[in-house]
């Protein structure tokens, strides 16, 4: 199978399987809230505001993968 099949059939599974995508946001949000924790991205900033961010950009992602 081709690179490009791949991509294809997951993108086309992330957008039929809810649980699939759940999946798919929590790695990229955690990622991202974990790399601006270790690199002390503000300290001020609480960490229930990071993570409500990083789940909006994971989202933001997928929704433009899958768009």
């Amino acid at each position: 199978m081709k690179t490009e099949e791949v991509v294809k059939k997951l993108t086309s599974e992330i957008k039929k399987d809810a649980g699939l995508r759940e999946s798919y946001k929590a790695n990229i949000a955690m990622s991202f809230y974990n790399e601006c924790v270790k690199n002390q991205v503000d300290d001020d900033l609480p960490l229930e505001l990071l993570h409500k961010i990083a789940n909006k950009a994971a989202d933001n992602f997928l929704d433009n993968w899958c768009a």
